[in-house]
């Protein structure tokens, strides 16, 4: 039995150091360093709450990060968590040669953000692109979409709502465990198929747009590849996400305190409207054998 425990302890081994080494130690390290002035060539000097000051009153990049940030995750959330709810609800149906189309449209998760992903948004949406070309047959003017930061926004918008197939696949899993026998039932009072979705659907998988909801908020919000790759975080700043600031404060100009203190206001930001989500779910999202009534 000691033996067995023994072998137990040596499996989880590397995962517990894993996530001590490259998790937890960064995770306190960058806690503590957001309150130094550090830049690798000299030690880090205690400044206190210095940083936090400096990025709250002194910093106007900061307050421009986080408005693009909050921005680009008002605009992709709703549409990637819905474009996956919709084609969920589309491949749930049975019909020939469903399973090659459920892989097809999650490919683009695997790809994610990779150079391959980069090149191909940056040739769609180029000058002479193949999105403009398709406009200019259509009789609109061609879009400078890489250039203007009026539509700079949407490309990367539009790149991470494609990327919405870990979503569909959980959203379908979900639709899959809604008892047929309530669809039967409601086809009998007469419903049809919208107010099915929203009557019967939308209700039984409350939890799953919740947890969705939550997952692609905190994506949102950490979104780095698609503005580095594709923009960098251009024209004018348009799409220099927070993430990105960090990423140019940390690693470009070697303030790792001001790094740190950055990571850790985009951590209280991220937890504060987790909380605020968890809070307003209990007006909004509905669990199996529920009894207690919502006030």
């Amino acid at each position: 039995m000691y033996e067995n425990k023994r072998l137990g302890f040596l499996f989880v081994l590397p995962f517990v150091l894993g996530v001590l080494l490259f998790k937890l130690f960064p995770f306190v390290m960058s806690f503590a360093l957001s309150f130094t002035q550090y830049d690798v060539m000299d030690p880090p000097v205690y400044v206190g709450l210095q940083n936090y000051r400096e990025l709250a009153l002194e910093d106007p990049l900061f307050r421009k990060s986080l408005g693009v940030t909050l921005t680009f995750a008002l605009l992709a959330v709703p549409l990637r968590v819905g474009f996956a709810l919709f084609v969920a609800h589309v491949l749930n149906f049975k019909m020939r040669g469903i399973a090659f189309f459920r892989s097809a449209f999650y490919l683009p998760s695997i790809l994610g953000g990779s150079i391959a992903t980069a090149v191909l948004w940056r040739f769609l949406f180029a000058r002479n692109g193949l999105v403009n070309g398709v406009l200019g047959m259509l009789g609109i003017e061609p879009v400078a979409w890489l250039a203007d930061e009026h539509y700079s926004m949407w490309t990367i918008v539009l790149l991470f709502t494609w990327q919405f197939g870990s979503a569909m696949v959980i959203f379908l899993a979900a639709l899959q465990n809604v008892p047929e026998a309530l669809y039967e039932a409601a086809e009998i009072d007469g419903a049809s198929r919208m107010q099915q979705f929203w009557r019967i659907t939308v209700p039984l998988i409350t939890p799953v747009i919740f947890f969705n909801v939550i997952m692609q908020m905190v994506h949102a919000f950490q979104e780095f590849n698609a503005p580095y790759m594709i923009t960098e975080g251009g024209p004018l700043s348009s799409t220099y996400v927070l993430a990105l600031y960090i990423y140019d404060q940390s690693f470009r100009f070697f303030n790792f305190g001001y790094g740190s203190a950055l990571s850790w206001v985009l951590f209280a930001i991220v937890a504060g409207l987790a909380g605020l989500s968890f809070w307003s779910s209990r007006y909004w999202v509905f669990y199996a054998g529920e009894k207690e009534t919502r006030r």
